[in-house]
């Protein structure tokens, strides 16, 4: 075996290891033939709750077994075809099996990646919500193509997106929108896309071409189940409801059943307008309520943990996580990570992977720079 593809197979071998020990392997093995015998058993759906939790946790733990052994029989097949291509002389079968290694590197470190996603609701689906800055038709047409980017981001994944709330801009865009992105550790990967973020260009809606500055803010929180206990009282509630229409935006139902909540004690303001009945809508953003405080939650018990580092510390105006110019030059550029690219038209149409992979090495590792 050539010196090169060794030395590639032996450092796949070892970060196979460490996912090994990660994942704390004799005893996660054991914990899903508990989770399999469960879901055989047919009592199991009497409590719904229970039952969606046992099978989140299953498929989970499958995905993760499943994942590190086939890696690991993909590298022993691999490096047992190269041996016995050496030991005929058939160099087809020896180039093939180098080229599978060297592709099997790139899967184990994305393996390695998410296997960083283990904060305690990584795994859950995500509200994402997108806010436009001061700044009028600007800002608001730059949250809708944020909103655009974070769709095409979840397409991608193979996620599914579902419309909450939307609010259109009087010109063009949007002033806020709600979507619920649904799939395995959405939330670990979009909560790294919370803060400010700010586009430079030529406006659009400028008749002299000048160039602009616009921000908007993006939030991401964990969708939770009734798994987890976050009292909320009634009387620190504000219900109202009004009708979806005008500027509801093209993805909601326009009736009277728009249902907004606001938290006195924190003023969190949560509104659903996706449904034709108030009484689902209600139940809707009372679960968006329940993913903000617990989202709320999460970030003290982290702060209390850690100093947290900076790009993380306030997700306020003034904390930009990411700049996107469009002119005078190409450029999106993580203000975190200091990670850039000029393939602006690729992560706006939601090539987003190489940033939140960056931010999430960054988080793990202590907030030092990735580089």
């Amino acid at each position: 075996m050539r010196a090169e593809i060794k030395a590639m197979a032996d450092e796949i071998q070892q970060s196979l290891e460490l996912l090994r020990r990660s994942l704390d392997w004799d005893n996660s093995v054991k914990r899903l033939e508990e989770l399999n015998a469960k879901a055989e058993d047919s009592t199991l759906w009497n409590n719904p709750a229970d039952a969606q939790a046992v099978m989140r946790e299953r498929n989970r733990l499958d995905r993760q077994i499943s994942t590190q052994r086939r890696l690991e029989q993909a590298l022993a097949d691999n490096i047992e075809l190269i041996e016995l291509g050496e030991a005929e002389g058939d160099s087809g079968i020896v180039a093939e099996a180098e080229q599978a290694i060297e592709q099997l590197r790139d899967e184990v470190a994305k393996a390695r990646l998410e296997s960083l996603l283990s904060g305690e609701a990584d795994a859950n689906d995500s509200f994402l919500e997108v806010h436009a800055g001061a700044g009028g038709t600007e800002s608001q047409d730059w949250a809708s193509m944020l909103l655009r980017m974070y769709v095409r981001w979840a397409e991608r994944k193979g996620y599914k997106v579902e419309f909450i709330e939307e609010s259109e801009g009087e010109e063009a865009g949007i002033k806020s929108a709600t979507i619920k992105v649904s799939g395995p550790n959405a939330y670990g990967w979009l909560k790294n896309e919370s803060g400010v973020h700010r586009l430079v260009r030529i406006s659009p809606f400028d008749s002299n071409a000048r160039r602009h500055t616009s921000f908007a803010s993006v939030g991401a929180y964990p969708v939770v189940d009734d798994t987890i206990e976050i009292e909320i009282l009634d009387k620190d509630l504000r219900i109202d409801t009004y009708r979806a229409s005008g500027a509801g935006g093209q993805h909601v139902n326009k009736t009277d059943s728009a249902v907004r909540i606001t938290h006195i004690p924190t003023g969190i303001v949560v509104a659903c307008q996706t449904n034709k009945s108030q009484h689902r809508n209600r139940d809707e953003a009372m679960k968006m309520l329940k993913a903000r405080l617990y989202e709320q939650e999460l970030q003290k018990r982290e702060a209390e943990k850690q100093a947290m580092f900076d790009a993380k510390s306030d997700i306020g105006w003034g904390h930009q996580i990411r700049s996107y110019v469009l002119h005078p030059y190409q450029m999106v550029k993580d203000l975190r990570t200091e990670l850039e690219t000029s393939d602006t038209q690729g992560v706006l149409d939601g090539d987003l992977d190489q940033f939140m992979a960056a931010q999430l090495a960054a988080r793990v590792g202590g907030g030092e720079k990735a580089a």
